[in-house]
């Protein structure tokens, strides 16, 4: 008969009790041992069969597992959160009844205990311990979220009857460079029996495209290949670039009569995917991009963290919201980070598209694998759990179109860096007798699985240059920025001097909503100020305080009231990371030029409601950030800059000198056919009445950024001294496409001060024309009108003089904002969707708006 599999039990339907090994005392969650219970039933037609196993989708993390009082599984072999584990239980299962029985020893108590017989190690964030603990490395604490030590079930339990069943199903396709494709189908059966197979390709509407039948299977193994030509078969592609036709391959095993033992469905998806490492034409280095079916892709998106720090509380819906804000916020890559979990199946089935109940929410998937900030060990015991851990993800992960990279660790070879444990020189040692251990792991172990298991790109580390270069360089591989925030906290507004070729970590905080604020005070009226206890114990980052300060006092006059204090921190997170993303997409310019080619912010989601670098908070409530990043990542977006050029008349002397203000602009295109549109650029200064304009047809290149200006700042003399204040000239620019539409919009209030040398030190140094230096025009001055649409969800914005920063808000319920941290200039006025705000009265935050 063919096997059948059911789920006995979930997460949430098993009872919770305290092991009766742990004494009632006030040992903490973390450092209790828990257990866990439930009952099936079993009837005489499930044991008719040869076999029949439980199968435990995910323990977390040392479990002990008795059925019917009979042990199955035992702590000392059930030590890793991320494996599957299979336990054989024919003999012990009775018709009726069926008792379950799981004991979770405390994994903080089990890893201090690793740790005290096999070493110390280094690590950033959380219990050194952690790094002997094969679990989600963020519940032992991070600079973003709690210690929250979990223990029990975290994915289904199921239970499997069958004679003989399909143990694997390996799946390749290799699309060409001509983009026709070779698929090969290899099976393994759970006994080595031999017997006869069929293979089926149905394409997205199910109809029938091949089929393959009587495959000799012998013992226990089948091999199958086809081929199609260009054209034959739909290719997959990533939001924006194509549609995501996803096919289904069944695999069916019969016997000499025909009857079918086993049958399993795949859905699969054919595409070309490389990671492009290529000498660049004009500049060092390589790139290091993605291509997809001949594509060169600028991947503009975000890393994540685990949804919640109780993992089964992330239902498929939450994911499913989590996804549609990175799509509807025109992202096209997200990266699961390393210190984490392997996420559920349904996560990567919306990021194929797989769902098909809903609307595709098709990008790419950069995968870690899950180790995190810490110099991890490589002892025997601990390596044969890494190994069972790899083989098992990958297999589960490598059939899914979306995952298109895999990554050994998060910043543990920056990690080694810090504290010089890493010889680049060694490529060549077994590492594991080394001060770099975790090396074996990453450039033995993992890069041997992939490559056997998958056809996906390997990577070594994120961040990673190339063998022998530290991660710090800005001309190989992916790039960790953190130079703005921690390290050398350089001013945001250099992002483009701060580039790499891939920047996969990137960030600023920001505060939430202020209902999200006012969740954790739970009305206590007391801590409602910015360095208050309460807040303080939201934010996990060390130095928070003055980091955050650091960048507000350069930067902006702002107030310390509660609502304050969240828009000026939210309005300096979105300028921040909208500068990353419009700086780095003007660096991607076209097949041998791709200076930059993709930007992963660091973070869109929560944990916990807190403060972080998220761009949408824990309640799913988006930050202004994250629309100013939606702006930057439009298919088709206009940018500005302006550079302070010093000259001196001699060159002997420092005494005599012009400062001349050179504006730039220029536009991106992330389609693939060129773009006809009209440039419009205004000026206009903030206390008088003076304007300047000029517009001129341009042509936007295919997949790429294009120059558009670069001259003289109009009305902006050249000054002769260091104490003459430039005019405050705020500069507008718009892309209008034949019809007159906006396709994208900008306004430029920054001087940016160019390279300036010292005649002291003779280095040369930036620094920002910062915002706190201007002196807002009065409101009654500026003619700002917000005014409510007659359907009660728009809102209208218009204003006589340029105003920064827009953040609008209303009392009571939240509102779905179809944008925030808005800037106005005069003449062109926009509208702004409001779902939910039933014609309530808006409040509105600006700087300048008089509350600092």
């Amino acid at each position: 008969m063919s096997g059948k599999y059911s789920v006995i039990t979930t997460p949430s339907k098993l009872s919770l009790c305290r092991s009766p090994q742990t004494p009632p005392c006030d040992t903490g969650i973390g450092e209790a041992d828990w257990a866990f219970k439930n009952t099936f039933t079993v009837t005489e037609k499930d044991l008719i069969v040869a076999n029949a196993d439980l199968i435990f989708d995910g323990l977390d993390t040392f479990a002990s597992v008795t059925l019917n009082g009979q042990h199955i599984l035992k702590s000392d072999s059930t030590e890793n959160q991320f494996i599957t584990y299979r336990a054989p239980v024919k003999p012990l299962l009775r018709v009726g009844a069926n008792d379950l029985f799981i004991t979770f020893d405390s994994a903080f108590k089990k890893g201090r205990a690793l740790e005290k017989d096999n070493g110390k190690l280094h690590l950033w964030n959380g219990d050194s311990s952690r790094l002997h603990v094969r679990k989600a490395q963020y519940n032992y604490g991070w600079d973003w979220g709690p210690v929250l030590m979990t223990a029990g079930p975290w994915r289904p339990i199921k239970f499997h009857t069958y004679d003989v069943h399909l143990a694997d199903i390996d799946i390749r396709n290799v699309v060409s460079e001509a983009l026709d494709v070779k698929i090969s189908v290899d099976l393994l059966l759970s006994d080595k029996v031999s017997t006869l197979a069929s293979i089926t390709l149905k394409n997205p509407e199910g109809g029938v495209v091949y089929t393959e039948k009587n495959i000799k299977v012998e013992s226990g193994n089948a091999h199958a290949e086809f081929e199609f030509p260009r054209g034959e078969l739909q290719l997959w592609y990533p939001v924006h670039y194509g549609k995501q036709p996803l096919y289904s391959i069944v695999v069916a095993v019969t016997d000499t009569t025909g009857r079918i033992i086993d049958s399993k469905t795949e859905r699969i998806a054919f595409r070309r995917v490389r990671v492009v490492e290529e000498p660049l034409i004009d500049q060092p280095g390589k790139s290091f991009l993605f291509e997809i079916n001949n594509i060169r892709v600028f991947c503009g998106g975000s890393n994540w963290i685990p949804a919640d720090s109780f993992l089964t509380t992330v239902t498929r819906e939450r994911y499913r919201a989590w996804l549609q804000l990175l799509v509807d916020g025109n992202q096209n890559m997200i990266r699961v980070w390393g210190g984490g979990v392997y996420e559920a199946d349904v996560f990567y089935e919306i990021c194929d598209g797989t769902l098909l109940s809903y609307k595709f929410l098709p990008v790419l998937v950069w995968q870690d694998f899950m180790f995190g900030c810490g110099q991890y060990p490589a002892y025997d015991s601990f390596l044969k759990l890494v190994e069972i851990e790899a083989e098992q993800n990958v297999k589960r992960l490598r059939h899914h179109p979306s995952v298109v990279i895999f990554a050994g660790n998060n910043e543990d070879y920056q990690l080694a860096e810090s504290i010089n444990i890493v010889d680049y020189s060694d490529e060549t040692s077994d590492f594991r007798k080394t001060k770099f251990p975790g090396r074996f792991i990453y450039e033995r172990t993992l890069p041997s699985i992939v490559s056997k298991l998958c056809d996906i790109h390997y990577h070594r580390s994120s961040p990673y240059s190339a063998p022998g270069v530290v991660t710090t360089d800005k001309t190989l591989g992916d790039l960790h920025q953190w130079n703005v925030w921690h390290g050398s906290q350089e001013h945001w507004q250099n992002w483009d001097i701060l580039a790499g070729r891939f920047v996969s970590e990137f960030g600023m905080e920001g505060y939430p909503n202020i209902r999200t604020v006012d969740h954790w005070l739970d009305g206590d009226r007391a801590e409602r100020y910015p360095q208050s206890r309460v807040n303080n114990n939201h934010n996990k980052a060390d130095g928070f305080e003055r980091r955050l300060e650091l960048y507000l006092v350069e930067n902006f006059k702002h107030a310390f009231d509660m609502e304050s204090y969240v828009y000026y921190t939210q309005v300096m997170q979105a300028e921040t990371l909208a500068s990353a993303y419009r700086l780095w997409r003007r660096n991607w310019r076209g097949k041998g030029r791709e200076h930059t080619a993709g930007a992963l912010v660091w973070q869109i989601n929560d944990c916990w409601p807190t403060t972080s670098w998220a761009i949408i908070d824990y309640f799913l409530r988006p930050k202004p950030a994250y629309f100013a990043i939606a702006r930057e990542l439009r298919h088709f977006t206009v940018g500005m800059t302006r550079k302070e050029n010093k000259s001196f008349s001699d060159k002997l002397s420092a005494a005599n000198f012009k400062i001349e203000t050179i504006l730039q602009v220029w536009g991106s295109n992330s389609t693939l056919t060129e773009k006809k549109a009209r440039l419009e650029v205004k000026l206009f200064e903030l206390h008088s009445d003076w304007t300047h304009q000029f517009a001129e047809d341009i042509v936007l290149q295919a997949n790429s950024s294009t120059e558009l200006y670069s001259g003289p700042l109009p009305g902006q003399p050249i000054r002769t001294k260091l104490s003459e204040v430039p005019r405050v000239i705020i500069a507008s620019a718009r892309l209008l496409d034949e019809s007159g539409a906006v396709m994208g919009r900008f306004s430029n209030w920054y001087v940016k001060i160019g390279h300036r040398v010292s005649v002291i030190s003779l280095t040369s140094w930036r620094r920002p024309e910062p915002f706190k230096f201007i002196k807002f025009p009065a409101i009654k001055d500026l003619g700002l009108v917000v005014q409510i649409g007659d359907d009660g969800e728009s809102v209208h914005l218009s204003a006589k003089k340029p105003v920064k920063g827009i953040i609008l808000d209303a009392e009571g319920e939240d509102v779905k904002w179809s944008d925030q941290a808005i800037d106005l200039v005069p003449g062109d006025p926009q509208i702004i969707q409001a779902v939910g705000l039933n014609g309530r009265n808006v409040k509105v935050r600006f700087l300048g708006d008089g509350t600092a």
